[in-house]
């Protein structure tokens, strides 16, 4: 049987605009674009496009992003940098219970520095209460850093009004945008914000590649220490095939309109689930206000494990570790409060642009199979 992918929201394949910006920069900018001779300036010629294509999907003004080497690191930047900028005060950073384990991680690690932490809970579909928010704010917060979209259930957060609450103590916002972005509008001046990570994976771009949003005027120390690349915030000679890539990935993101094909896909995809499974089969994140891509849904009575593991064709996340006699729920069922019994069964399927019907269908009469 064919193979399905349904996992987009963990990498995506690379578009065909990417594929022929990288073989045709393969040639062409094989020079250091921080060289001033001729080899030199058409690989500053690329970075400096990609730099423009990314700040045009974000509307953002182009020195406002710089490349790093994907989501983690972006985030990582963020969070250390600003408490870098701390220097001899007491920090505070409030975040939620809900995050992906590239904020998570290094707030535990900042915590080891004395550096406090506040993890704000969501409700039972995964979203924040800006109210939340504004309550766990104190005179030694340096950042709030809520994402914009979850990895998991796609439950897309009230950015906005937890922007106005920020700007209201003065106090820098970050989110991370890797899941939204290419899904969903992600402006950061309508968002307000002050930081957004971007990871090219998610977006059909190669691994390995994504890019930070700094607003102008927000300091934030250089993540890596070497000679003064990209504008002397990250050094390290830039990967000019790679920002290339991202650069062309956002550009054909900012002109695609299958997003609205893909929303239909996924929700007939899921009103067959309904009609076939009923009441077995339990819809996890926000019925409405999640990514239009997204479905996460738990099958009572079974793991996900379980069921994928008899559909092997068929590419899709778990939302649950099963050990012998123990379930451990991911960070993200456990903030929103779901069940031991549900939350097992949960597995995220992701659609993408190269999705069709059949694979939805198909994967339904595979379940039907498997499941009775």
């Amino acid at each position: 049987m064919e193979n399905i992918y349904m996992d987009y929201n963990a990498s995506t394949p690379l578009a065909p605009e990417v594929k022929e910006t990288i073989t045709r920069l393969l040639d062409e900018a094989y020079g250091n674009p921080s060289a001033s001779h001729w080899a030199g300036s058409p690989a500053k010629t690329a970075v400096e496009k990609a730099r423009r294509q990314v700040a045009s999907l974000i509307g953002a003004a182009s020195e406002e992003v710089i490349f790093t080497s994907g989501g983690t690191e972006s985030n990582n930047h963020v969070l250390k940098g600003i408490v870098e900028a701390n220097r001899g005060k007491d920090c505070h950073i409030v975040t939620t219970k809900a995050e992906h384990p590239a904020i998570l991680k290094p707030c535990r690690y900042l915590e080891q520095y004395d550096v406090s932490v506040t993890y704000v809970d969501t409700d039972t579909y995964g979203k924040i209460n800006p109210a939340d928010i504004d309550e766990a704010i104190t005179e030694k917060t340096v950042l709030v850093s809520v994402m914009h979209a979850n990895n998991e259930t796609g439950t897309v957060q009230p950015l906005e009004q937890i922007s106005a609450i920020t700007k209201r103590h003065g106090i820098p916002f970050h989110t991370d945008a890797s899941q939204s972005l290419g899904k969903i509008p992600v402006n950061v001046d309508k968002l307000s914000v002050d930081f957004l990570t971007i990871a090219g994976h998610k977006l059909y771009a190669p691994k390995g590649i994504g890019a930070l949003y700094i607003r102008n005027g927000k300091a934030l120390p250089s993540f890596m220490h070497g000679a003064g690349h990209e504008q002397g915030r990250r050094a390290g000679t830039e990967n000019v095939i790679l920002a290339g890539a991202l650069g062309q990935a956002c550009q054909t993101a900012q002109y695609d309109k299958r997003i609205e094909t893909i929303q239909a896909l996924r929700d007939d995809f899921w009103e067959r689930l309904q009609e076939s499974f009923g009441a077995r089969v339990h819809l996890n994140g926000h019925p409405e206000e999640r990514l239009p891509n997204t479905l996460n849904v738990s099958f009572i009575g079974y793991t996900g494990q379980e069921i994928l593991a008899r559909i092997p064709e068929v590419a899709a996340s778990t939302g649950a570790a099963c050990h012998s006699d123990t379930v451990e729920l991911s960070n993200v069922l456990q903030a929103m409060g779901v069940d031991e019994e549900t939350g097992k069964g949960a597995i995220r399927f992701s659609l993408g642009r190269y999705s069709e019907a059949k694979d939805t269908r198909t994967v339904v009469e595979m379940l039907k199979e498997v499941l009775g």
